[in-house]
């Protein structure tokens, strides 16, 4: 079985889509977000850096109970500006992809996509089936290609930055670090100092350590880290650890960044929509008073420990962030498997606001963020078009072509979740990115259910 696929890159240079595809984080941004595929490395060969030679890419995959690893060997070709990867085990063998980049006659670049695989003789529906799932597959491969280079093409006047992330192994971590690197930026990890390894920055927020140094050459920081607020009831540990982990290591970041004197010249600190606490259906934006509530408490003490690094002269962003969608991770992930089954909907009333925001949109804006000297302060990290739940819930379900009947009352919510369901699932905030808009972001999804079409491969 063979299959073509075609894309027109107008704008991009066959070089600058290769050159894309073959730097750190192109090959699992391409990856699809619906499917549990897991990266666990790879194995360089006698090429420099992979350019030029082949590398030995593994990743696992799982269906249900199933975990399945998939063996590949990726092998680049600048001088013909081809790109090979076949499969050498796993569940998709044989398995041959050739990507080439085709010099167009206006300067752009078309991209082919050629894949070859052995189907067993007489399963004409499990052709079928395959052909389907490859041209979704294409279809979000090209989307996610064209939207990444569009994004670094608008800030291709600035001259590729090394960029600090903490919380860079999470949901918004792995997407923002494979983003900034595919678009050509250098990306250090700040991680635990019982996971020291070479490339680095080693920091131990409950020990208030950071390593010694490990800004030098750094140009600006990302803060993401954070203990969850999701995955159970809100017990005095788990509040504890929440404020804690927010508080104390950001402090402990400000702190280090304030002291460093060197160049770093940006801190990109998240925080939450949390913040605004309950407000029903009035209208919020930056300049909108604090909520009350836990989360509200929490995201005051988020942004309040900025104060150094923003009193050192760095200019401080504070991301209040909303629920960012992506199937990989976070609330909406967590939704699938009920939705999927047809178990989904309204949480309570649903009349409650959901403020949210596509996961690569998101990473977009923090490079926005990044590079524009004009925003500081609380900047709203949402979509333009907060919806309600009920109406989430709805869109949700139309785009998985399954029923949402069956609404979670709020007593049961409670019943099971405690405070945490009552601040997170049951109460929202209509929140707008006025900020963003004022410096001229472009969303690419503005609607949720171009969104979670996008995300969802639908």
């Amino acid at each position: 079985m063979r299959v073509t696929y075609r894309a027109a890159l107008r704008g991009h240079s066959p070089e600058q889509v290769f050159s894309w595809h073959v730097r750190p984080g192109g090959f699992e941004r391409l990856l699809p977000p619906w499917e549990r595929i897991e990266w666990i490395g790879h194995e360089e060969g006698g090429g420099s850096g992979g350019k030029d030679d082949a590398r030995s890419v593994t990743l696992r995959m799982r269906r249900g109970p199933v975990s399945l690893r998939w063996q590949l060997r990726v092998r680049s070709d600048p001088a013909h500006h081809r790109i090979t990867v076949e499969s050498t085990s796993g569940p998709f063998t044989p398995w041959i992809h050739t990507t080439s980049f085709l010099p167009d006659d206006c300067g752009g670049c078309t991209l082919v996509d050629e894949v070859e695989l052995a189907m067993p003789a007489g399963l004409s529906v499990g052709r079928s089936i395959v052909r389907g799932e490859l041209d979704r597959l294409f279809r979000f491969r090209h989307a996610r290609l064209a939207r990444d280079l569009a994004r670094h093409a608008d800030a291709a006047t600035h001259a590729p930055a090394t960029v600090a992330v903490t919380g860079a192994s999470g949901l918004i971590g792995t997407a923002l670090r494979r983003f900034l690197s595919a678009g050509g930026h250098r990306v250090i990890p700040v991680i635990r100092a019982s996971r020291a390894r070479a490339g680095a920055i080693t920091w131990d927020p409950a020990r208030g350590r950071i390593s010694s140094g490990g800004f030098a050459g750094v140009d600006a920081v990302v803060h993401l880290a954070g203990e969850s607020i999701a995955g159970g009831r809100w017990t005095a540990e788990k509040k504890r650890a929440i404020l804690d982990s927010r508080k104390k290591g950001t402090a402990l970041l400000s702190r280090a960044l304030a002291e460093a004197g060197g160049r770093v010249g940006v801190m990109v600190s998240a925080s939450a929509v949390g913040y605004y606490g309950n407000r029903g259906d009035e209208i919020l934006d930056e300049d909108s008073r604090p909520g009350r509530g836990f989360l509200a408490d929490v995201c005051r003490a988020w942004e309040d420990a900025t104060a150094p690094a923003a009193r050192a002269g760095l200019r401080v962003v504070n991301l209040r962030t909303g629920m960012t969608l992506s199937p990989a991770g976070g609330a909406l992930g967590q939704m699938l498997l009920p939705f999927r089954i047809g178990l989904g909907g309204r949480l309570g009333s649903g009349r409650q606001y959901v403020s949210w925001i596509d996961l690569d949109d998101l990473v977009a804006l923090i490079l926005d963020a990044l590079i524009d000297s004009g925003l500081r302060g609380p900047v709203n990290a949402t979509a333009p078009n907060p919806i309600t739940n009920a109406t989430f819930t709805t869109v949700l379900g139309r785009v998985l072509g399954r029923p949402t009947l069956l609404p979670v009352p709020a007593l049961a919510v409670q019943a099971v979740f405690g405070q945490m369901g009552r601040e997170l699932l049951l109460e929202g905030q209509r929140v707008l990115p006025r900020k963003a808009q004022a410096a001229g972001f472009r969303w690419d999804s503005e609607g949720v259910d171009e969104s979670l079409s996008f995300q969802l491969g639908r």
